[in-house]
This record gives structure tokens, C-alpha cells and sequence, in this order.
């Protein structure tokens, strides 16, 4: 963890599942507890921040009144009059916070806009969309910052998510924060699906579930530790499993027989262009 960050104030705003992950991630990397406050309306979630130590509050202006770095992390239905209460409430303060939204969708445009105090001062703004597997610590993050963020700032947030993130990729467009949606922000999902798929294949050839579940999880782990691990492309990967007129080629054959690339390039695709579509419905609300 960074000096800057461990000297900041931190202020969350939501303190749902992201939000805990990263705050868990600061505590269990020593964080100074008395630097960070979070902002959650609902008892239950602000009874769990409350036992990390942290401060915690329903108000988003008591929360965010000090703050150095907030955290946007409030669902996107809700992000506009929570910007725009905040905005409300910095008018005697001689600088901002920097602004770090996970919130899914919204564009930098329009979180200017719903930031953007009464004299015309906009916070300094990065967008970042995590991954679930972040609450495990293990999540990959897809970055972009306005024109006016300094690189002090992105190495801030970069130190921020290292406490849940292993993978932290800066984009050089803001519509491919989309496309790391479609990839990584949803990808966790594609995973789980092939797994269940393999699993209800196990069990129509005559596994017990038990039995197919903990092969295909365990397999499915080690798999991406070899992904991660290995200094080999993926394809490489493939090939050294696959032996000539054997088993894994049989199944391979199946699947581009099946369409396998084109139905994965079709799935990317299309959570990127929802994606897309949920920022573009969102801005005109």
C-alpha cells in the first residue's frame, strides 16, 4: 500500500459487496481505519462495515465531507441524485475529492455534469469496472480517467484496488470500458456457466453430482492457475493437452463444429453493447 493512500481520507458511497471487498482488502492490508468513512442506507450492510472498524453513517455529505478519495459505488438507478446531493454540499470546500466510480454505465459526461458545483468546478474522475472475484481479492479491473486526472492520482487508485484486484488495466478510450464490461466485468459469469454445463454432462453419462461438481470446479481452478501461472499463450495451453486422435480433440473438434468462437465472440459483444446501451439510457434520465 502507498504512503499517499495510507495518509488519505477515504470515503465510500454505498457499502454493498464491491465496496466491502475493497475496504476488507485496506483493513486486511493495514489501513488506518479512523481515514475511512462509508455512506450506506441500509442497517444490515452498515452494521457489517461498522465491525471492520471503519466509520460508518446513512449520510453521504457527513461521510464525504473530508474526503480526499470517494468511492462511487451506488447503483447506477440512483447515481445521479446522489452525485448532485453531494455537489450541493462542497460549496465552501477549497478543493475536491478525487472521484472513483464503480458505478456500472455511467459515463465520465455525465458524471461531470452531476458533479459540476454552483460556481463550475468539476471533480477529477476515474472510472473502473471490477469484477466479482475481487470479493476473493482475485478480481481484474479495466481503468479510465478524464483528461485532467494526474498520474499522482491514477497511482492512488491503482493502490486502492490493489487491495482487491490482480489485474489492473488502463484504457486509452472510454467506450472500451465497455468492451472490458463484455470481457472481464461479465466474465466471471461465462466461467460459471461452463462449469455448470460440464457438470450436468458428468452426470448424464453417469457421475454422482457430488463427484461432477468437485471435478469440474477443480478442474476449472486449475485450469486458470495455469493461465495465470504458465508463461505459455492459452493456445499453447490447448495444444499441450491435446493429443493427436484422442480424447481432448474429440471434444475441441465438437465444439468448433458447434460454433464455440462464434458464440463466444457473439456473448462478448453483446454485454459490451448493453453495456453501451445502459450509459446512453442512463445520461438521458
Amino acid at each position: 500500500m502507498s504512503s499517499q493512500l495510507q495518509k488519505s481520507k477515504l470515503c465510500f458511497i454505498g457499502g454493498g459487496n464491491m465496496a466491502g471487498a475493497i475496504i476488507g482488502g485496506l483493513v486486511t492490508k493495514g489501513i488506518d481505519k479512523q481515514n475511512v468513512s462509508v455512506s450506506e442506507p441500509w442497517d444490515v450492510n452498515r452494521e457489517k462495515m461498522a465491525a471492520t472498524g471503519v466509520h460508518t453513517t446513512a449520510s453521504n455529505v457527513e461521510a464525504s465531507q473530508e474526503a480526499d478519495l470517494l468511492v462511487l459505488a451506488v447503483k447506477p438507478q440512483v447515481t445521479k441524485g446522489v452525485c448532485q446531493e453531494l455537489a450541493g454540499a462542497w460549496a465552501e470546500r477549497t478543493s475536491l475529492p478525487l472521484i472513483v466510480s464503480i458505478a456500472a454505465g455511467i459515463t465520465l459526461a455525465s458524471l461531470k455534469e452531476w458533479f459540476k458545483l454552483a460556481d463550475g468546478r468539476t471533480p477529477h474522475i476515474i472510472r473502473v469496472m471490477p469484477n466479482t472475484p475481487a470479493l476473493l481479492a482475485e478480481g481484474a479491473s479495466g481503468l479510465f480517467a478524464s483528461d485532467d486526472v494526474s498520474q499522482a492520482e491514477k497511482d492512488l487508485t491503482e493502490s486502492l484496488l490493489a487491495s482487491v484486484s490482480k489485474v489492473t488495466e488502463w484504457v486509452n478510450r472510454e467506450e472500451l470500458i465497455d468492451v472490458v464490461t463484455g470481457l472481464s466485468g461479465s466474465g466471471p459469469a461465462y466461467f460459471f456457466a461452463v462449469v455448470e454445463h460440464l457438470i450436468e454432462s458428468g452426470i448424464s453419462l453417469g457421475l454422482t453430482r457430488e463427484q461432477a461438481t468437485r471435478l469440474a470446479k477443480q478442474t476449472c481452478f486449475g485450469a486458470g492457475k495455469m493461465l495465470v501461472e504458465s508463461s505459455d499463450e492459452p493456445a499453447q495451453l490447448r495444444r499441450n493437452v491435446t493429443s493427436p486422435k484422442g480424447t481432448t480433440e474429440a471434444a475441441l473438434k465438437n465444439f468448433e463444429a458447434s460454433g464455440l468462437k462464434e458464440a463466444v465472440d457473439k456473448a462478448v459483444k453483446a454485454a459490451t453493447n448493453r453495456g453501451k446501451e445502459l450509459g446512453e439510457t442512463l445520461a438521458k434520465s
